[in-house]
């Protein structure tokens, strides 16, 4: 009775399942007599049902300074929660017994711990539904379209029988002409106006800039002919007059053929070193390949660089949103909308059954991405469903993640395959997924998903550190806020814990539970 007997934590606490905790005890002198053993059970009570937890045990042959001093022991025990264990009570009983002669002595037993802290079942389950990338842009885009025009030496006038790179101005002109009459949406026109360095290009420095407004004023007059009227006010026209630079000569230099490469190294010397344009210019005069350079490079630069982005046309998202409606129920073709363009409608709907059937039809195309997204749409359905419907909802979510995973190793899939084990339980396999998800090449179009998918994994098995830390970079919901904040808690960061907590005070399903946990949390601070 005398024995100092030590329980941490009391009460008993919960952690993953498990209710683990240390016993320490000290027994005083003379309690353990020489050749006797002296054990401590301990047991732990609930209503009408008990379970044997483990013994401490003092051999005197261990302790030889028994008479004269104390005898000190400790052990860690840990016995397996189940329902109805709470409350319940731990007890100790001492026994003395005589191993030569097998008698022995059991005392009263002694509560050393009552009740059970079950913070750590406020837990909840974090789950996400995640979905493949649809692969449709709707927002604006820009098409490209590029004219360059050629002129002769010293004008800004258009010559159209001239042909420089195989097709004549007369062509162009007439091309763009037909460009500008089928009045595509045009957000600008870049024109970049360009000379040759020789003496009668650039003594002329208005030359770039006129030859850059001769294609503006050729285009403004069609768009007249056609009859654009308020369309023309919205087209931005940029003149770049490109004045006394190099850089053309450079680029004509890399693609002709007619110069071996000392000769381009000769001419590449004189342009990249010292002088004026003008000094430059005359030292390529003085090189026997001038007259080459004149006649084969040269006019090449001498040019107006048209460049016209127009805006690419596409289904406006209302349209696409009543084609997809269609086409799941047969009313039009499949193919009225890309597969892109069907994976982007799912999107444009809040109803997971919607979603589910649009689903349902792109898997026909046999993309992961389709099968996987499918899947998603049963999880998320799932996490508001209950009993058999629930049940029923994963197994089909399973069915289509294991023909994606089949299909493609993406992290996405995994991570989905992460969320429906641990709505059926089995955080096992469900870790398995998680990893396999950052192992994949796509991780990061996952990380905040698995990232929280692992921290609640983690919290349910008392790995609280790491819960905390893969709280930090999970996808924000309430859910990863609550269960942050208990992870903070049961590790002791108290006012951690009171701070993350606050932020879903006001929620409709987590503001109650987690206000106690605040008061929890305020309780053990003034311990």
């Amino acid at each position: 009775a005398d024995q100092d007997l030590q329980v941490n934590p009391k009460p008993l606490e919960v952690h993953g399942g498990e209710v683990p905790f240390d016993m320490s005890v000290v027994l005083p002198p003379k309690m353990l007599p020489s050749g006797k053993v002296y054990t401590i059970n301990t047991i732990y009570q609930y209503g009408d049902q008990e379970v044997q937890v483990g013994s401490i045990e003092f051999a005197a042959g261990d302790f030889p300074n028994s008479s004269s001093s104390t005898s000190r022991k400790s052990e860690s025990f840990s016995f397996p929660y189940q329902d109805g264990m709470n409350p319940g009570t731990l007890y100790v009983e001492g026994v003395a017994s005589d191993p030569q002669s097998g008698k022995s002595k059991t005392s009263a037993r002694m509560a050393v711990a009552e009740g059970l802290v079950m913070t750590s079942s406020f837990a909840k389950a974090v789950t996400f539904a995640t979905y493949a990338d649809h692969g449709y842009n709707d927002k604006e885009e820009l098409i490209p379209t590029n004219i360059d025009f050629y002129f002769p030496q010293g004008v800004s006038r258009l010559s159209p029988s001239l042909s420089i790179d195989g097709t004549s101005n007369r062509t162009k002109s007439n091309n763009l002409a037909a460009f500008v009459a089928e009045k595509n949406v045009t957000r600008s026109v870049t024109i970049t106006g360009t000379h040759s360095p020789e003496g009668p290009e650039r003594v002329n420095s208005s030359l770039a800039q006129n030859r850059a407004k001769e294609i503006e004023d050729f285009y403004r007059k069609q768009m007249s002919r056609y009859d654009y009227k308020g369309m023309a006010d919205s087209i931005k026209f940029i003149l770049k007059p490109v004045v006394e630079d190099w850089s053309g000569l450079k680029t004509a230099l890399t693609g002709y053929d007619g110069f071996d490469q000392s000769v381009k190294d000769q001419i590449l010397r004189v342009v990249n070193g010292s002088g004026s344009f003008e000094e430059k210019e005359d030292e390529l005069h003085k090189m026997s390949q001038y007259n080459e350079l004149l006649t084969k490079v040269y006019p090449g630069l001498r040019t107006a660089k048209t460049e016209i982005l127009t805006v690419k046309p596409k289904k406006s998202n209302a349209n696409i949103a009543v084609l997809s409606k269609q086409v799941v129920n047969g009313s039009v073709k499949a193919d009225t909308l890309s597969s892109a363009e069907l994976m982007f409608s799912a999107t444009l709907t809040p109803s997971v059954d919607e979603k589910i059937a649009i689903y349902k039809v792109a898997t026909k195309t046999g993309m992961w991405q389709a099968h996987n997204n499918l899947g998603a749409a049963y999880l998320q359905k799932a996490k508001s469903a209950d009993g058999g419907d629930k049940t029923q909802l994963v197994q089909d979510a399973m069915t289509q993640l294991e023909i994606a995973a089949n299909k493609s190793e993406s992290a996405i899939v995994s991570a989905n395959m992460a969320s429906a084990y641990i709505m059926q339980g089995n955080m096992d396999q469900a870790s398995e997924a998680l990893t396999a998800a950052e192992g994949a090449n796509d991780f990061n179009a996952a990380r905040g998903n698995v990232r929280g998918m692992q921290g609640g994994v983690q919290l349910m098995n008392s790995d609280y550190e790491d819960a905390k830390a893969s709280f930090v970079s999970a996808t924000k919901s309430e859910t990863v806020t609550f269960d942050s904040g208990l992870a903070s808690l049961l590790a002791g960061d108290y006012d951690e814990a009171k701070n993350t907590l606050k932020d879903v005070v006001s929620s409709e399903t987590l503001g109650a539970q987690a206000n106690y946990l605040i008061a929890v949390a305020s309780a053990r601070t003034l311990r």
